[in-house]
């Protein structure tokens, strides 16, 4: 008889594209949206949580650098229906306004956080799963609420760390680009493919330079890799009107604001949308967010294709070297604009509405490079285990340090090694080990280990120095609460 071939043992790899998250990283994510929250919410804003799947109808046809509405997304087949993981927070909001606009508030203002994913081609700090925190207000219709979301924005990059003067928040109108590629002659149902390769071709302006959009304005470009873009086909005097309008930014937001005038002259379309950035800029002033935080610029007008209005986007100025040990700025953080259409695709009628979405992912690095995020988490007091017999009693210690607000944890691990108990410790960054044995346990004593001045003196200090400054101590049993606040008070300084 044949013998039976065993099953093979699944690989031990994260998917490509995709990463986990430990202990020091998720805390201090946690914290990061916490203080994000914190903003949204003494803006006046509401939380909100939708569900991770929606269907590929309600999601529609927005992704960058996408031609089918089931490309760019993670999606499957279910009783005749296609459902996808969401890729952003702002196509599930337009799903739940118009699900339940008769009991909701008009406007709607709600904050969201939570996880994204996106089919798309994984590279150095891309991935297919990846955090964003948004805040939107539907219903609005005056440009005021865009100016209140680009405020927003700006506080609430002051408020997690970024410094006044490390960030610009930049200000454009989707309105004056449809305006200048109509006097490019893009206007028409018929040029709808062009205008989008047009707009995904400017949003890359940072990336790929002059050179590079010029290219996928006309015939297309080939990267580095040899993958093929094909461009939008524009001639030379088409090419040039919309390379103009990306060049338009002057030295002050007036003198910005007449030469898109300028350049949209002959469309309504575009007039209109020079005056809201105008109208923008005047309600900023006006609170005291000035060109030092935000600022009108053309250059900027977002990836996807639901923007109908005014665009935004946050850009830390702040110098970071790249993997190959070159200066360059850090890049954008956050982006959102108007999107007045995209509720009508489930009503019917327009519904006004404009958000702002941030990537968490790229403002926790931000504040890394900052050095505003500490390095490693603190991990919990850890009681060790010198008498298995007496594991109440080590549990009665932890669950009067946990009831008085100190984070703590019994060792469960093998206890015959003493050694290894601090090993684990120090691995889970411990900051004090709380120790008692059949003597102390009879002697109604306990020793407590502080855990970070041991491991100074070790690295530092003299034995005479070590004599003067005991790293373990020992304390009568009613006073361990007490000893363990001392000594981390001591450490927070």
């Amino acid at each position: 008889m044949a013998k039976m071939k065993k099953a093979p043992r699944p690989k031990a790899q994260t998917p490509k594209g995709f990463r986990d998250y430990f202990g020091a990283e998720v805390t201090k994510r946690s914290e990061m949206l916490s203080k994000i929250a914190a903003v949204y919410h003494h803006y006046g804003f509401d939380a909100l949580e939708t569900s991770a799947v929606e269907t590929v109808e309600a999601l529609g046809k927005f992704l960058p650098d996408v031609d089918r509405p089931n490309e760019g997304v993670f999606a499957w087949e279910e009783d005749g229906d296609w459902l996808a993981l969401r890729y952003d927070m702002t196509a599930p909001l337009a799903r739940v306004y118009a699900q339940f606009r008769n009991d909701l508030p008009t406007p709607y203002r709600r904050y969201a956080m939570g996880p994204v994913w996106r089919n798309e081609k994984p590279g150095p700090g891309r991935f297919r799963q990846f955090y964003q925190c948004d805040a939107d207000t539907v219903g609005a219709p005056s440009v005021a609420a865009d100016a209140e979301i680009c405020a927003m924005l700006a506080d609430t990059l002051e408020t997690v760390g970024i410094d006044r003067g490390d960030y610009i928040v930049r200000v454009n109108n989707r309105k004056v680009l449809n305006g200048v590629m109509e006097v490019a002659g893009l206007a028409g149902d018929d040029k709808e493919a062009e205008r989008g390769i047009v707009l995904r071709a400017i949003d890359k302006l940072d990336r790929l330079g002059e050179g590079g959009v010029r290219a996928l304005l006309g015939a297309g470009r080939e990267d580095e890799s040899g993958d093929f873009t094909k461009g939008a086909g524009l001639g030379d005097e088409q090419a040039t009107i919309v390379m103009g309008f990306m060049s338009a930014k002057r030295d002050t937001g007036d003198a910005t604001v007449a030469r898109l005038l300028e350049l949209v002259q002959g469309s309504n379309t575009g007039t209109d949308g020079v005056r809201e950035l105008e109208t923008i800029g005047e309600l900023l002033d006006a609170q005291g967010y000035n060109a030092d935080r935000i600022e009108i610029d053309p250059s900027v007008v977002r990836g996807l294709g639901y923007y109908t209005g005014p665009v935004y986007e946050a850009e830390l100025t702040f110098e970071v070297t790249d993997e190959k040990g070159r200066p360059r700025n850090f890049g954008s953080v956050s982006g959102g604009g108007r999107y007045d259409d995209l509720v009508k695709r489930f009503t019917g009628q327009e519904v006004p509405a404009t958000g702002v979405s941030i990537g968490v992912d790229r403002l926790l690095a931000a504040l890394d490079a900052k050095g505003r995020l500490s390095k490693a988490g603190i991990g919990p007091v850890v009681v060790t285990v010198m008498d298995r017999a007496r594991m109440a009693d080590y549990q009665a210690m932890v669950a009067e340090l946990r009831n008085n607000g100190i984070r703590a944890e019994v060792y469960l691990g093998n206890p015959k090694n003493f050694g290894n108990q601090l090993k684990y410790a120090d691995a889970r960054n411990s900051p004090i080990a709380v120790i008692a044995g059949g003597d102390e346990f009879d002697a109604g004593k306990v020793q407590i280990k502080d855990l970070v001045l041991g491991a100074e003196i070790a690295k530092n200090a003299t034995l005479e120095e070590w004599k003067d400054r005991p790293s373990q101590v020992e304390v009568a049993r009613g006073d361990l609460v007490a000893k363990v606040r001392e000594i981390l008070a001591g450490q927070g300084k």
